[in-house]
């Protein structure tokens, strides 16, 4: 009698899950690039090479939470949009978020009957930025990417400008978008997919405000009047004075899109009653109809 009750809760307990197989995990490669006061509507406009590491967590057939180690490069250039402001700025990016997933059809890796869906997803995570600007240096004739936060072009954190408030590098971001996957057999998917990501940092390009006087500047670092204002002298006010640089009322965004790849990982439970030899995902796959 006790080792029936065992049985029993053994079979129970295998049974309780959709899939014996929940997680797969696998890689994105595509591009990425950003919306903000340097390209205010060029959507993948000057795309950045992007990668990342992809780990999914099947709920059922038509949810999904997923995890995600996105890298990539935004960058943007007024000479592409005939600005005479002539700035430029490439930023690198580390994201690390969570998002749920929603599938329009029933949709499972390995399904011969239910092999391709259309998703959805939102979620939210954290990102890593680091503006920089090309400066070419007439002195050792040469030309390098120069980190911006540490020469406050805009007087953030400055005495001078109290109400000019210097921008973290790690920001929270808020990911969203569509895509398509498809099972390629019983251990890969592919998919196809674009996001945007909101953010709540008007600085990913180093540019939100008004200029801020170039001597007050120079007191602070040589060299941050150049790196921030970058008009031609026929286009500097004289005598100086603060002009618009960007637009502060509008937050800055970046997307990733590409091509995802993942693997199911693990093997299905089986269990040890000899009446019960079926596995968790053989018993989801005759429930779709595949076996």
């Amino acid at each position: 009698m006790k080792k029936t009750v065992f049985c029993f809760l053994i079979w129970a307990f295998a049974s309780s899950p959709i899939f014996a197989q929940r997680s797969e995990v696998g890689g994105f490669v595509g591009g990425s690039f950003y919306l903000g006061d340097l390209n205010p509507t060029g959507l993948f406009s000057q795309t950045q090479f992007a990668a990342g590491a992809v780990y999914r967590y099947n709920l059922s057939t038509r949810w999904a939470l997923r995890g995600n180690v996105f890298w990539g490069t935004v960058k943007a250039d007024d000479a592409k949009h005939d600005n005479p402001r002539n700035l430029n700025f490439r930023s690198r990016i580390g994201e690390l978020s969570v998002q749920a997933e929603i599938n329009f059809l029933t949709y499972f890796t390995g399904s011969r009957s239910y092999r391709f869906s259309p998703y959805i997803f939102a979620g939210a995570g954290v990102f890593a930025f680091n503006p920089q600007a090309y400066h070419f240096d007439q002195l050792e004739l040469k030309g390098r990417w120069v980190d911006l936060a540490p020469y406050k072009t805009e007087g953030q954190g400055l005495i001078e400008y109290p109400d000019v408030k210097p921008y973290s590098t790690v920001q929270v971001c808020f990911p969203f978008g569509l895509g398509f996957k498809y099972s390629l057999n019983s251990v890969f998917s592919v998919g196809i997919e674009w996001g945007m990501r909101f953010t709540f940092t008007d600085y990913l390009d180093d540019v939100s405000g008004f200029y801020a006087d170039p001597v007050i500047l120079e007191k602070h670092r040589d060299g941050a009047a150049k790196l921030s204002d970058r008009r031609a002298e026929a286009d500097r006010p004289n005598p100086w004075r603060p002009e618009q640089r960007g637009s502060s009322n509008k937050r800055d965004w970046y997307s990733f899109a590409g091509v995802t790849l993942t693997a199911k990982i693990g093997k299905g439970r089986t269990n040890n009653c000899p009446a019960h030899k079926q596995s968790a995902a053989d018993r989801i796959r005759r429930s779709m109809g595949d076996l």
